[in-house]
């Protein structure tokens, strides 16, 4: 933007800050002097009007200084520490901009907009119960304002505070009557509290008001089925699909209930429809068949008959990118890794710029560890689609696992780069490049890669597990290792890979009872498929003395991982 065009973006603002003035002064500066004090009010106004200008350029950094400096003139300016507030809250900056806005609270307490962002954060924070007290205060300060009484409803609601929750819903159903927001939402409120008869009357009111309405009905059904009372749910079902046979909503609903009731044979003849229905969104298609097959009841009792269902689905929409995917994902679900990678190839030979389904081949390929494979198809995905962190971070994998290392490093580099402020990616760089570094045998760039990682957070069990998994394996900080370690394993306790590491530790640390007792239960969790803990379990007998044991955990060992051939020697030896 040129000068010319800024001054007149200012010149603007200050008309336009200049009617905030007239009109509110709930939202911008107070003209009057404070409890007798008075101030630069030029230079505040100067200040003040920079920082709405920069804000209205994203120049976020300027305006905040503009806004601080105006603060440093007038600091009971609730209007500046709330434009802070907002800026910091947009860029993420959720806690201090809170702060801000505490401030801007405290200063103007009968301010909606303030309340009502405060009440936003706090629901976002999953505090229901701060967010339903900044909204009472809201309306409390504006109650002619029904749409936050309604929201306020919502909230109650969603805090089991059900019984005010329907005391302002039935307020609205007073003043204006039976209506699809405020009754139905008492209605919902009444089932979750488990007041199915009272449910059940509003709604039978609604439908003799809207007879129409057969939405209604078919909220009638799901008080049934919530209830328990599942044939008149489906008597009600039944009733709505004979009289609305091609109805979406119908279907979708009376899908859902038959998966509720597990009656498979009947969920089977009506998906036919649902498929074949075009008043029915492709994107709700999706969605039920995504949530089938994420049912292992259903899978493994009609898998067949889900996958020809599929089928017939994708031949529905020949062009679509994400249809073919939903075989591929059960195929996976099923074990059937072979067959999804096939069919993930055969998509990506159709149409080559379908990055969801790249991404789905790369993971199987992981899954499979079918690192060659990896390794061929990561390069081009992640050369094809270079904004792609998963496709660099498994690529990188390959690479790694195929000692590649110098690879490895240079796509985790890129990988860093795409991870930008997100904490959780740069974790996982930080964490596989400190695997790269140990297989390296570069282990004090390892263990400097962990503490970096750990600077990131700290709590992350993963990166506290591996760590500590390294220092046992390279006899350093043994102590450190198993508080970090145990630590693991408190806080999520029957975790295998966490459990094993704890045991490893131990058994470093010369308390070979200990560790065994720890392995027995990993153990009893079922028989594991890691050679890894069946080597472990072996050395461990090994040092109690217990040869017979310590060469069957070995040779499991070796059945299920036929790389550790050199566990032979050690039986050998141990035998002797």
């Amino acid at each position: 933007m040129n000068r010319y065009n800024r001054r007149l973006l200012v010149i603007w603002i200050v008309i336009f800050t200049g009617f905030l003035f007239a009109c509110s002064r709930k939202l911008t500066p107070s003209n009057e002097k404070e409890k007798g004090q008075t101030f630069d009010r030029s230079g505040f106004n100067y200040y003040y009007v920079e920082g709405i200008s920069e804000k209205f350029l994203g120049n976020s950094g300027d305006a905040i200084r503009n806004f601080e400096q105006a603060i440093l003139i007038n600091n009971k300016s609730d209007a500046a520490y709330y434009q802070i507030a907002q800026i910091l809250c947009s860029s993420g900056d959720i806690s201090n901009g809170k702060r801000y806005l505490k401030r801007a609270v405290s200063l103007a307490n009968g301010n909606m907009w303030y309340l009502t962002m405060m009440a936003d954060i706090y629901y976002q924070e999953k505090n229901i119960d701060s967010a339903i007290y900044y909204y009472e205060n809201a309306v409390k300060y504006f109650p002619e304002k029904e749409e936050l009484q309604l929201t306020l409803g919502s909230l109650y609601s969603e805090g089991k505070m059900y019984d005010k929750a329907v005391g302002i819903f039935n307020s609205f159903d007073q003043k204006y009557g039976l209506n699809e927001r405020s009754t139905v939402a008492a209605v919902k409120a009444l089932m979750e509290d488990g007041k199915y008869d009272l449910a059940e009357e509003k709604v039978k009111a609604l439908i003799k008001e809207f007879p129409e309405q057969i939405m209604y009905s078919g909220l009638l059904a799901e008080i049934f089925r919530s209830n328990g009372e599942t044939e008149k749910a489906k008597s009600v079902y039944t009733s709505l699909l004979e009289n609305n046979p091609e109805n979406p909503a119908i279907q979708l609903a009376i899908c859902d209930f038959l998966i509720s009731q597990k009656d498979y044979n009947e969920l089977f003849l009506v998906l036919n429809n649902v498929i074949f229905n075009q008043r029915i969104k492709r994107e709700d298609k999706i969605g039920l068949f995504a949530r089938i097959n994420e049912n292992e009841d259903i899978v493994k009792k009609k898998c067949d008959d889900l996958i020809i269902d599929l089928m017939v689905l994708e031949a529905t929409y020949k062009e679509d990118n994400v249809v073919p995917l939903l075989r591929a994902d059960l195929l996976v679900k099923t074990g059937k890794i072979d067959e999804a990678e096939q069919r993930l190839e055969e998509i990506i030979k159709k149409d080559p710029e379908n990055y969801y389904a790249w991404e789905k081949l790369l993971l199987a390929y992981n899954q499979d560890k079918e690192y060659e494979l990896l390794f061929k198809r990561g390069e081009e995905c992640a050369t094809k689609f270079n904004r792609s962190f998963l496709a660099k971070v498994l690529f990188a994998n390959a690479a790694m696992e195929l000692k590649k290392f110098d690879v490895a490093i240079e796509e985790l580099r890129k990988a860093e780069i795409l991870a930008g402020n997100s904490p959780d990616f740069i974790i996982q760089v930080l964490t596989m490049r400190a695997d790269v570094y140990y297989r390296m045998k570069e282990y004090g760039k390892a263990f400097e890669t962990f503490r970096e990682a750990l600077k990131q957070n700290n709590d992350d069990l993963t990166v506290i597990n591996n760590y500590a998994y390294y220092l046992a394996e390279q006899n350093q900080n043994l102590k450190e290792a198993e508080l970090m370690a145990k630590m693991v394993i408190e806080k999520e306790k029957n975790n295998p890979t966490y459990m094993d590491t704890y045991a490893w530790v131990l058994y470093k640390r010369g308390k070979f009872r200990e560790a065994e007792k720890v392995m027995s239960q990993i153990m009893s969790l079922g028989n594991p498929a890691d050679a890894e803990y069946y080597e472990h379990y072996g050395y461990i007998f090994k040092k109690l003395h217990q040869c017979q044991k310590a060469t069957e955990y070995w040779n499991n060992a070796v059945r299920i991982d036929s790389t550790k051939l050199y566990l032979k020697e050690e039986i050998i030896n141990c035998i002797k």
